[in-house]
């Protein structure tokens, strides 16, 4: 999201600095009384007998009030991060994926379990890890201690509870 948002931005001021620089060489211009590079006679025509009550003003009107919520939801909605940060002092980071991959590769490797799929949050400075697997629910808790340690190897910040919730295995009938 964030490659979105910056090239969201630079759209955005680029399209604003050539509109601003226009209306100011035609502002210029018209002061002047020196041709402009833009027929003004027809917008002041059509600016100057619109009303709020027209059906396409309130259609447009609306459109841009619909798209700029759009936009500010997006902005607030808290997306997952693409990558964790190890430490604070140290300013190293992870990609997301590439933990919740070793997690559940480590996760999966416990005897006992299968299907391992992990997912990373992060609040604040811990991470929470979350993992989802198949297999005997008495492996809760070396499944624990193997993310533990495997997130001790990442150096990841120590992370305040694991939520590991095992599905036993259906047996084919």
């Amino acid at each position: 999201m964030r490659s979105a948002n910056r090239v969201a931005s630079l759209l955005l001021a680029t399209a604003l600095l050539a509109g601003g620089t226009l209306v100011a060489v035609q502002a210029l211009l018209l002061a002047l009384d020196r041709p402009t590079p833009l027929d003004t006679t027809g917008w002041l025509d059509a600016l100057s007998g619109t009303r709020w009550r027209d059906p396409t003003v309130q259609t447009l009107a609306g459109g841009t009030v619909l798209l700029g919520l759009t936009i500010l939801v997006a902005q607030l909605r808290p997306w997952t991060p693409v990558r964790l940060r190890t430490d604070e002092r140290d300013g190293w980071h992870l990609h997301r994926r590439s933990v919740e991959r070793r997690l559940a590769d480590v996760a999966g490797a416990v005897p006992g379990v299968r299907r391992a799929r992990v997912q990373v949050r992060r609040r604040g400075g811990q991470w929470r890890p979350r993992v989802r697997a198949t297999g005997d629910p008495a492996a809760r808790g070396e499944i624990e201690y193997a993310v533990h340690q495997e997130l001790h190897r990442l150096t990841a910040p120590r992370p305040g509870h694991i939520d590991v919730r095992l599905q036993p295995r259906r047996r084919p009938a």
